[in-house]
């Protein structure tokens, strides 16, 4: 590739990145602007678009199909039945409020990807806060906040995480064993912000109203059917990799889609065609054009010159290396999507491994699965950068992006600035915490 053609490159992914920042376009066309330029100029050919799409395919699949999954549970009627119960556990305190909404977000992100999640409580959250004359925008930032955190307490709680994962054959049990304590961490240090960033909601104490008729599910039966699609999502989660046939966690969630839509149409609830048209597809489509951006800015070099200079300023020190993914992947990961930056710091971690001779060269292969225990901590490092980092904006994470949507839907917009105001915080603690964690993790595995 010319000068020319990475000055290029690096140009476009920039000016995507700050017309997004600055809320000058709208994120979706900003990206696919930009990949189209790329493609049209011939930067991206359809070898690279190939490779793009074999990258995004996994965290694209997990977040489609947990939106369809979660579409279809909105038509059960059990969001009104949580609702209410919610509701009255909060007693009309928005310190409760805020506590059980991390005991309701916590759980769920272990099993489900987190922007599925924010999907599947939005509903809920957005019907307790308006009961509490409460702004739904502050809670729905927290939300999707947590999900990201939760989303380290397994490998498939967060779709960065799992690329990570995935890239080096990790397994459910090991991620569990050596990774997911970072997640309780990073969860656990929301709860001391909380009374600081969102005073005047922790602070407020509203009547509730008169208890309503207690909503009835008038389809249980179809009720029922929906909710054990969910929970053969979970459990295939977690052992499906175990199975004969090894079921990674993208085809569970495609699988889970399937029978949604299959019990949906079997019990003639909506047409299939209109709980299509309500997948968030805006995301998929901003994530996918940030794939193939990145996939350009690896074509020119710069990620393998990345992993020569991290072996010239660290050498054979990991624990070093582990920090510097804390701190350079989180803020990457804060003004662009965190998938993509996952994916692109495995291969510029991968070559500085080699490069350092910790590993041999086949490593550079997706199939290569014989890391030393001593390289762990730098691929735990990128996946709590990468998904940590990501709260820091409005544009960092699949998550943040479909909550800022939900609220725009619900008619009070979320600027980049003001999701600023809480997600830099609660970034900065969280990164913190993690990276303690980290170096603590790399003496105990030398």
């Amino acid at each position: 590739m010319s000068d020319w053609q990475i000055y290029l490159v690096v140009g476009v992914f920039s000016a995507v990145i700050f017309v997004i920042a600055f809320d000058l376009i709208d994120m979706a066309v900003a990206a696919l602007v930009g990949a189209s330029v790329l493609i049209a100029l011939g930067i991206i050919d359809e070898k690279d678009l190939i490779a793009t799409a074999r990258t995004a395919a996994g965290p694209i699949s997990l977040l489609f199909g947990g939106m369809v999954v979660a579409r279809i549970l909105s038509t059960t009627g059990l969001f009104d039945l949580v609702g209410e119960y919610y509701l009255r556990a909060t007693a009309g305190s928005g310190k409760r409020f805020l506590l059980l909404l991390i005991v309701i977000v916590a759980p769920l992100c272990a099993l489900l990807p987190n922007a599925t999640t924010v999907i599947l409580l939005a509903p809920i959250i957005i019907r307790v806060a308006r009961a509490l004359e409460l702004d739904i925008v502050p809670p729905m930032i927290l939300t999707a906040l947590l999900s990201n955190a939760a989303g380290l307490l397994t490998l498939v709680g967060d779709p960065a995480t799992f690329l990570v994962g995935s890239s080096i054959g990790m397994s459910f049990g090991e991620y569990l064993r050596r990774a997911s304590l970072g997640g309780v961490l990073a969860i656990a240090v929301v709860i001391p912000l909380l009374p600081i960033l969102m005073r005047d909601i922790w602070r407020s104490v509203t009547p509730l109203p008169p208890r309503s008729a207690r909503t009835k599910l008038t389809r249980p039966i179809y009720a029922a059917l929906a909710v054990a699609v969910l929970a053969l999502m979970m459990v295939l989660f977690v052992f499906g990799e175990e199975l004969p046939t090894r079921i990674v966690p993208p085809v569970v969630a495609v699988i889970a889609s399937a029978l949604a839509l299959l019990v949906a149409y079997a019990f003639r609830v909506e047409p299939t065609d209109r709980v299509l048209r309500d997948v968030d597809w805006k995301t998929l489509l901003f994530l996918t054009c940030i794939f193939c951006l990145v996939q350009g800015m690896a074509k020119t070099g710069l990620l393998q010159v990345m992993s020569l200079k991290l072996y010239e300023v660290f050498g054979t020190r990991l624990t070093l290396v582990a920090l510097a993914m804390i701190c350079g992947i989180g803020l990457l990961s804060s003004v662009l999507a965190n998938v993509p930056v996952a994916a692109a710091s495995i291969v510029m971690v991968k070559g500085y491994l080699v490069t350092a001779e910790f590993v041999p060269e086949a490593a550079l292969s997706d199939q290569f699965t014989q890391w030393p225990p001593a390289v762990i901590p730098v691929f735990i490092g990128m996946m709590y950068g990468a998904t940590l980092g990501g709260n820091a904006t409005l544009v960092g994470s699949a998550a943040n992006i479909v909550a800022a949507g939900i609220c725009a839907q619900e008619g009070t917009p979320v600027s980049f600035g003001r999701f600023l105001r809480y997600g830099l915080p609660f970034t900065l603690c969280q990164l913190a915490i993690t990276a303690v964690y980290v170096v603590v993790l790399g003496q105990l595995l030398r």
